[in-house]
């Protein structure tokens, strides 16, 4: 009964959607051909899932095709992290690493990497963009747990949706076997410690981002109001809970020199000692 709803829904993104020349998803504004990074959320999962649900590659080939066009405009190969908007006649470009974006970003990512056979051949370049991507933002956790609503910019406020998606998507990483569970795992944990702390007691999710434009100023971003209300929250905190559960069937996590530390199921960590 829901496939005329989900034809209906990959035709717009597939054939309805505006795009550049190239095929990459954009929209007109605020500017003409424009790309939002959060963008690659509202298509790239979709389009996966109908890879899966139909065996047509194609769906499969245009979601990569949009991570690897996204990435090479608004990817920063030396921070490792992405910037939020980027405009075709724009130039210079200012760049603004608004934290919730590069979440959506991941999560794109986390999603096809799940969807897509193992023998894909664009597999590969997807793992290794998301590999960068995570090594780039582990960069700037802070010690806190959270990331910065900007996250090169440590004045602008902690933010929770971001931090939990990053968190589940890290910890999925490390369960997938994608990412190296000693590497990774010490800033899944430390991430989940900072979200729980936002759930209050009343069973909501504290410290949100509000829904968020593109913007060319840093004021914009530092001033985006935080609300319980902001959904964008709540369904992240679930994700990382139960990864992080799946993360602690898997692994031994353990205190071991004042550090946390991760061991196989069936070894004694205490050798370590």
């Amino acid at each position: 009964a829901l496939r005329p709803y989900i034809d209906n829904y990959i035709d717009f993104i597939s054939k309805k959607q505006f795009r550049l020349p190239d095929g990459t998803l954009a929209r007109n504004r605020p500017l003409p051909n424009t790309l939002w990074l959060d963008d690659l959320y509202m298509s790239v999962p979709a389009l996966a899932q109908m890879g899966k649900l139909t065996g047509n590659n194609d769906y499969f080939e245009d979601a990569c095709e949009q991570i690897i066009r996204f990435s090479l405009r608004m990817f920063n190969k030396q921070k490792g992290i992405y910037m939020h908007g980027w405009v075709e006649s724009m130039d210079p470009h200012p760049e603004f690493y608004w934290a919730r974006c590069n979440g959506w970003a991941l999560l794109a990512m986390t999603e096809l990497l799940d969807a897509m056979p193992s023998a894909y051949p664009l597999k590969k370049d997807i793992l290794e963009q998301f590999r960068s991507h995570v090594k780039g933002l582990v960069s700037f956790q802070t010690g806190t747990g959270f990331w910065h609503q900007l996250m090169d910019r440590n004045d602008s406020y902690t933010e929770t949706s971001s931090t939990a998606i990053f968190t589940y998507c890290i910890a999925h990483g490390i369960n997938m076997g994608w990412l190296d569970a000693q590497a990774y795992g010490p800033a899944a944990v430390l991430g989940w410690n900072a979200v729980q702390t936002r759930v209050n007691g009343q069973g909501q999710v504290e410290g949100t981002c509000v829904g968020t434009g593109m913007a060319f100023d840093p004021a914009f971003y530092y001033h985006r109001p935080v609300n319980i209300a902001a959904a964008h929250g709540y369904g992240p905190v679930i994700l990382a809970g139960a990864e992080m559960l799946n993360l602690i069937k898997n692994y031994q996590i353990v205190i071991n020199d004042s550090a946390v530390m991760f061991y196989k199921l069936g070894t004694d960590w205490r050798n370590n000692r």
